[in-house]
């Protein structure tokens, strides 16, 4: 278990986290929301010792990360998947790290295989996609098979075979009874891997709860009615009646009604009293994204405005091409030449009288193109790395 006291963290004048305590739990997918700037990453490298407190504390099983024996055998973190030697391979990174931690070299092969890299262990890290990285960074974060496991944006380049693998492992490794704590911008994923939610803003808490929990404190369900199309009277009778008995009433876009205030079997028993039918009445919940947009709208610092664009598509008259402002009919359009400043009408511009035609000079020959740089050999880089 993750337990973090007070905790706080000054960088000079700027508090990154204030006062900050919450619990994380074995046997559950936690997630650690937060708009950008919160403190999340902050809060995970004090966790994992890589920051000093300025205040309070944080411990891992009871103990601080660093008093931990054999840390990496019992903390799995995945914090920045480019944190990789690129000259090295996929097998001979992780392989470092077991040996730096008393893991049997086998274990490599297996995390390689868990994570779906086997193929490509041989080959550089640096010549991998951003998602091939983050499956690097993933198995070693389960090298040790450690029982407390934190990840910082998991699915961060990940296809969709691969958002669909690595939540499926989470909860798997939940359900085995581990500790896992995941930080994530994505509310959808969230949704449907964590199971409960710890959520800070400006570095302090502000909610420590479920997932069901939490949408239902801070967001409003409602119901949707549909009465049949082109009955604009029993519409309006069932508006009224809903109004009456203390219900909010909006129109939807496609003809149906929003009703919040009443429960839909009460709904059902007022249609029924106006003898008014229903097509629909469904329940609807908000999402987790909008519940946490209602909670942290207060606590964003980085707001994005409509962009004004200041004029930017007028034309420049240096840049006015045919037809544009700023150019006279047939300007810049080949074939097409152009009167001179003062010239007379029906002047023409063109070589004096008696001129050779115009072309190159005899015995003239084009340039040779240039010649496309050779493609590195990576298999005589490799082979050379070898010895």
């Amino acid at each position: 278990m993750i337990e973090a006291r007070g905790l706080t963290k000054h960088y000079g004048a700027k508090v990154a986290v204030y006062n900050l305590s919450f619990q994380v739990r074995p046997g559950m997918v936690t997630g650690f929301l937060g708009p950008n700037g919160s403190g999340k990453s902050t809060t995970m490298r004090m966790i994992l010792g890589l920051d000093t407190p300025s205040a309070g504390s944080v411990t891992i099983g009871g103990h601080a990360y660093r008093q931990l024996p054999n840390a990496p055998r019992q903390v799995g973190a995945l914090l920045d998947a480019k944190a990789v030697h690129g000259g090295r391979s996929a097998r001979n990174h992780l392989l470092c790290l077991a040996q730096l931690s008393g893991i049997p070299s086998r274990r490599v092969d297996e995390v390689l295989d868990v994570v779906g890299l086997r193929d490509v262990a041989g080959k550089r890290s640096t010549g991998f996609s951003l998602g091939m990285g983050q499956r690097l960074g993933i198995a070693a974060a389960l090298l040790g098979d450690p029982q407390v496991l934190l990840f910082d944006e998991p699915v961060n380049g990940l296809d969709p075979e691969g958002i669909l693998w690595i939540r499926n492992l989470m909860k798997r490794l939940a359900s085995e009874g581990r500790t896992v704590f995941v930080s994530s911008h994505l509310m959808s994923e969230m949704a449907q891997t964590a199971e409960h939610l710890i959520v800070i803003g400006r570095g302090q808490l502000m909610a420590d709860t479920s997932v069901r929990e939490f949408i239902h404190q801070n967001s409003v369900g409602f119901a949707r009615v549909r009465t049949p199309q082109g009955e604009s009277e029993q519409s309006e009778r069932l508006v009224r009646t809903l109004r009456e008995n203390g219900a909010q009433v909006q129109p939807e876009e496609d003809g149906a009604l929003r009703v919040t205030g009443l429960e839909l079997p009460r709904i059902s028993d007022l249609a029924h009293q106006q003898d008014v039918r229903l097509w629909e009445l469904s329940p609807h919940q908000a999402s987790l994204e909008q519940a946490y947009m209602q909670l942290t709208q207060g606590a964003v610092d980085y707001r994005s405005t409509e962009d004004q664009r200041a004029g930017l598509q007028m034309a420049h008259p240096m840049m006015a091409g045919p037809g544009m402002p700023g150019m006279p009919p047939g300007a810049g359009m080949p074939g097409v030449s152009q009167p001179m400043p003062g010239a007379p009408a029906g002047y023409q511009a063109g070589p004096p009288p008696g001129a050779p035609p115009q072309g190159p000079p005899p015995g003239w020959q084009p340039p040779p193109p240039p010649q496309a740089p050779a493609a590195p050999d990576f298999e005589k880089r490799d082979s050379e790395d070898a010895r």
